[in-house]
Formats: C-alpha cells, sequence, structure tokens
C-alpha cells in the first residue's frame, strides 16, 4: 500500500520543494502536437504540510502512455551500444479507475504493426503517414528536432488512433540510464528469477532464485530477448511487466514517497532521465494521485499484453479480442471482465500464441501460424515446483 498518511509530518518543507522543483523540470507539454483532446483541467495546488495530498483528478480515471525511449547517446549508447536513430521499445498503456480501486497496464508489442498517422513538430513540420512497427511511431516524432516529447507525441498520435484511448497529453519516457538509476536510487529491486537467466547480447547473467537486482542488472533484465524463452519482444513484455511490479513494490515498502533521503534520491533519478507530461511534473499531482491508491495492492494490479497473433509472414498484428481491451479502458470497466486474452502471472512461463486462439471475427487475411513447439522455450520450460522452491525466501 502506498505508505504517505504521516505526509505532512514526514516530509518536510524544504525536501518537498527541492524535489518538487526537480521534478517540474522534466514536464513537458505536448498538448499541442499530440492530437489528444483538450482538457481545461488544472494541476492542483500544493498540500500544506499538515494535510494529505490532494488527488488532482479525483473522480477521473486517468490514462497515462508510458514510452521506453531507446535513444542511444550519451549514457544511454554505454549502456545499450550506439545505434542510428530511437525507437520505442516499451509501449505500455495504464490505466487508473476513476474510483481509484484499480491499476491497470496494458503493454504493446514493439513489433505489432499498425498505421501510423502523419505527425507534427513543434515548429509545424508534418510527417508521411505509414504502416509498420509500432516502435518507429516514436522515431518519426524524434527524427523532426531530436526531442523525445516529440517521439512521445508521435506516439500518442499512433495508440490513440490504434485504441480510441484517449490520454490527455499524459505520458510518460523512460530511457536506458533513467531505469536503472532508479532502480539503484531504491538500493535494489528484490525479484524472482525462475531459471538461470543468460544472454551474452543484453549482458545478463543470473542465476534462479530470489534475489536483489541492481540498476544495471534490471536493466540487463528488462533489455534481454536473445537466449531467453523463444527470443522475442513477446516474452521480453512479461519479464519487463513483473520488474514494473518489483519497482513499485520496493519504493512502496520503503516509503520512498514519504521519506525524505529517499524521496529526493528518487526523484533526482528521475529527474535527471525521465520526461513527463507538465502535470505529472508536478510532485503534488503525483503525491496526490499516489495517496489516493494508497489501499491498492501492487500484487492486485492487472497488466496483460493487447492480444495478437502472428500473419503468414510471421508479423505480429493484434487481434479483434484487443478492441474488448481498449472499450473497457475507455468505458473504464475492469479489464478482469474482459476475459482471458493473455497470461497475467507472477512468473515468466511460456506464453504468446498460445494463449490466442484464433478469432472468426478478424479479417481472413490474417492467417495464424502454427503454435511453436514446447521446446522453443528453452528453459522456460522448468516445472513450476522447480521455480517455486528456487524462490524460497523462508
Amino acid at each position: 500500500m502506498v505508505a504517505v498518511a504521516t505526509f505532512g509530518a514526514t516530509i518536510g518543507a524544504a525536501s518537498l520543494q527541492r524535489a518538487d522543483s526537480l521534478l517540474s523540470s522534466r514536464g513537458r507539454d505536448i498538448s499541442a502536437i499530440d492530437g489528444s483532446k483538450d482538457d481545461d483541467t488544472a494541476v492542483a495546488e500544493p498540500a500544506s504540510s499538515d494535510d494529505a495530498p490532494a488527488d488532482p483528478d479525483a473522480s477521473e480515471a486517468l490514462n497515462i502512455l508510458i514510452v521506453g525511449a531507446d535513444v542511444r547517446s550519451g549514457e544511454n549508447a554505454a549502456l545499450g551500444g550506439y545505434v542510428d536513430g530511437s525507437r520505442a521499445d516499451v509501449t505500455i498503456i495504464l490505466h487508473i479507475s476513476a474510483d481509484r480501486s484499480r491499476v491497470e497496464m496494458v503493454s504493446i508489442p514493439r513489433d505489432t504493426i499498425v498505421d501510423i498517422p502523419s505527425c507534427e513538430s513543434f515548429d509545424g513540420a508534418t510527417s508521411r503517414s505509414s504502416t509498420e512497427k509500432i516502435n518507429a511511431a516514436f522515431n518519426k516524432g524524434y527524427s523532426f528536432s531530436e526531442t523525445v516529447e516529440e517521439g512521445v507525441a508521435c506516439t500518442s498520435r499512433t495508440v490513440t488512433a490504434l485504441t480510441g484511448v484517449d490520454f490527455d497529453h499524459q505520458f510518460i519516457a523512460a530511457d536506458f540510464a533513467g531505469f536503472k538509476d532508479m532502480v539503484d536510487a531504491l538500493d535494489g529491486v528484490e525479484m524472482c528469477i525462475p531459471y538461470d537467466m543468460v544472454s551474452e547480447k543484453a549482458e545478463l547473467d543470473l542465476s534462479a532464485g530470489y534475489q536483489r537486482l541492481d540498476g544495471t542488472q534490471a536493466l540487463s533484465l528488462a533489455r534481454a530477448r536473445y537466449g531467453l524463452d523463444d527470443g522475442t519482444d513477446l516474452m521480453r513484455i512479461q519479464r519487463q511487466q513483473e520488474l514494473i511490479k518489483a519497482i513499485l513494490r520496493k519504493a512502496l515498502s520503503i516509503n520512498a514517497f514519504t521519506d525524505p533521503g529517499v524521496l529526493t534520491g528518487f526523484v533526482n533519478a528521475a529527474a535527471s532521465s525521465l520526461t513527463m507530461s507538465t502535470e505529472l511534473g508536478s510532485l503534488s499531482f503525483d503525491l496526490g494521485l499516489l495517496y489516493s491508491i494508497r489501499d491498492l495492492d501492487v500484487d492486485d494490479m492487472t497488466m496483460l499484453t493487447a492480444p495478437w497473433a502472428y500473419d503468414a509472414q510471421g508479423q505480429v498484428h493484434l487481434t479483434s479480442q484487443a478492441d474488448s481491451v481498449w472499450q473497457a479502458i475507455i468505458d473504464d470497466t475492469p479489464l478482469s471482465d474482459v476475459g482471458s486474452t493473455n497470461p497475467d502471472n507472477a512468473t515468466f512461463e511460456a506464453a504468446g500464441p498460445a494463449t490466442i486462439a484464433p478469432d472468426p471475427a478478424d479479417d481472413e487475411a490474417l492467417k495464424y501460424l502454427p503454435i511453436p513447439p514446447e521446446s522453443a522455450y528453452v528453459t522456460a520450460a522448468a516445472s513450476q515446483a522447480a521455480v517455486e522452491a528456487a524462490c524460497v525466501t523462508g
């Protein structure tokens, strides 16, 4: 649970002001170019030190676009290796229900073929529409003037065109360095590693069992594809979702949002490597939102991957089942009511095509390939009993 009940007594005014100043320096307004609907919602005024923080969007559902921006320059190049261009290797829709009883996250596979609409830069330049992988949308926007916010704006336009979900300009973009630094600011995160994981390309070497990952190890786990499971992004998504849960669980367990020292370190890490919407760049906005979901257990969060299937060429497409997911988000109804479209497990079990049944309503041109053989999942096929034995913490 979010431990901010003693907000005023725990965070000193000076610490709060420093943290807010750091965070606000990363706020960016993309309302002019992201295609979202206009909204006159104002950012809440900072709560007094004697009061619990107020939820700035109380009684309204909130959708936030989360983008993992793979921009290989500076420290990011040292961590991931230099490559030309940029891309969004992580695209997640974060939905917080109006009554604040639910937090849901839906990942869209980076290789999903989508229609990318024409995007716009801050100076009025436009890009051509195209049909390609969704992670290319970020590069289209970023290429205008190499700003993360223009990359996010194009991604936001693309995701809204695909799903119908409007983000009201809300977004969080993280890069390699930001992810690593935030984990290190929390003194690492605890995770159950269900089997020995080795990926030379991602510089990952983890033994099975329950262990604490530092920022570099967590980043390697988030990046790794080759050598793990079936080697696709679709299995990597599940590991990324579990990492997000682990980060949230650790942040809340150590009172990262109320302990002045931890808060300052965490916000320092965020401010150095995150880019976010203007509202989310306000600490009072963030703390108010966190306080409103203080009774929610991280393990009760719903995390899934948008329903997908391979076409005859092995390319990833969303199926018509995804429409029910998007409509649930738009209507603010529980994703658990949609039905089982993807696994929502706490372990890295074999998943992907095997969990998605062909839908007759899909276009006939979308032809389903055979389910990959069990051997494709390599060590992920280890028994659940062995996994549980490896992660007994006593």
